[in-house]
């Protein structure tokens, strides 16, 4: 079956090049109220039937990609619109950008037709597309409680017809003009700033465009968050990695070489000698301080260290042990104890040659 849908022409605007843009909103959802006689039925022709366009078949994907690109007319021909006719009835087109608005659909299009442009500003301001159904007869309630008598099915746009009034003409026409007009809002213009620009939209793309800004702030503050925390990640890896290489370092003042080493023992040995010069003990296994801290107080007592501090400590030491180095009496003991040695052992070698050469005397005693 092939209907017209009328509604009036909103958006529109004249381009640089004289041609009328405009944006409509060209079919609904819903019940719609036709005469019997606008869809042929039999029986009394003034009676009303109540017709429901499903959101499945309005907005189905074959039903929506068919208002795009189809030919705008002046009037509706007496016949469907193919490539056989479209230079005859053509004075226009409609745009791709088909989008679902509510329980609406809303097309571009453009009227390139200089005369026709002419008849739009003279008041013919009415749009009727002019299309292809299947009508289901069949009674049924809506989802929102409204009865209806048919259903439309498989919804396939053939033409937009500029028109002054809907009715009229050899075909029949979808829908009332004075009901489609009541059911359709005034669009207003507001005018919205986006990145310093100011941009006038409808309310509608007002709303879009807050959502959008909306969006990208929460993607932004999103972003930044991540970066934030990624920063803080990287300052706590680096400053993990700056401790490692400390303790490296640490460790590497730590390894010496063979004359550094040979330089460590000949010093421990130096200092484990001047110790025993102040307190002769044992050392064995003490660090440097212990060794210094254990010499002076074995030398003048506990006291002498305890609350000192190790720089203290060490000039004691370095007094004590310079002081036990110049001691005449020690130096005398030291010297006495290897002057008994040198003669003990010069008595003991004398007695053993006397051993050995006794037999040499009583030789000659023989002879």
């Amino acid at each position: 079956m092939n209907l017209h849908d009328s509604v009036t022409v909103t958006d529109a605007r004249m381009t640089a090049d004289g041609y009328l843009a405009a944006e409509a909103r060209v079919a609904r959802t819903g019940i719609q109220a036709y005469l019997a006689s606008e869809l042929g039925f039999d029986g009394d022709p003034s009676r009303i039937i109540n017709v429901y366009r499903p959101p499945e078949e309005v907005f189905s994907a074959d039903a929506m990609k068919s208002y795009a690109y189809r030919p705008v007319t002046l009037e509706h021909p007496a016949e469907m619109v193919d490539a056989k006719n479209w230079k005859e009835h053509a004075r226009g087109q409609t745009g791709g950008d088909i989008l679902r608005e509510g329980e609406f659909v809303r097309v571009p299009l453009v009227l390139m037709d200089g005369a026709a442009i002419e008849e739009w500003k003279n008041g013919k301001h009415e749009l009727s597309m002019g299309y292809s159904m299947d009508l289901e007869i069949i009674d049924g309630v809506t989802p929102n409680g409204e009865a209806y008598d048919a259903v439309q099915r498989n919804l396939r746009m053939n033409h937009l017809a500029l028109v002054a009034q809907a009715r009229g003409g050899s075909q029949l026409k979808l829908g009332d003009t004075k009901l489609e007009e009541t059911d359709m809002t005034e669009r207003k213009i507001t005018t919205v700033t986006v990145d310093g620009l100011s941009v006038e939209t409808t309310d509608a793309g007002a709303q879009a465009i807050a959502k959008l800004k909306q969006d990208l702030e929460t993607a932004l503050k999103t972003y930044n968050e991540s970066v934030e925390s990624h920063s803080e990640e990287i300052e706590d890896k680096d400053k993990q990695l700056a401790a490692k290489d400390a303790k490296i370092d640490e460790l590497s003042d730590k390894v010496l070489d063979d004359a550094a080493l040979d330089a460590r023992v000949v010093e421990r040995a130096d200092l484990i000698a001047k110790a025993k010069t102040v307190a002769d003990k044992d050392y064995t296994g003490k660090s440097a301080d212990a060794i210094r801290s254990g010499a002076v107080s074995a030398r003048l007592g506990k006291d002498a260290i305890d609350g000192k501090s190790p720089a203290y400590i060490e000039a004691r030491f370095d007094m004590l042990a310079e002081d036990a180095s110049q001691d005449p009496v020690r130096q005398v003991l030291r010297d006495d104890s290897e002057a008994k040695l040198t003669t003990v052992d010069a008595a003991y070698d004398a007695r053993v040659a006397r051993t050995q050469n006794a037999w040499k005397g009583k030789q000659k005693e023989a002879i």
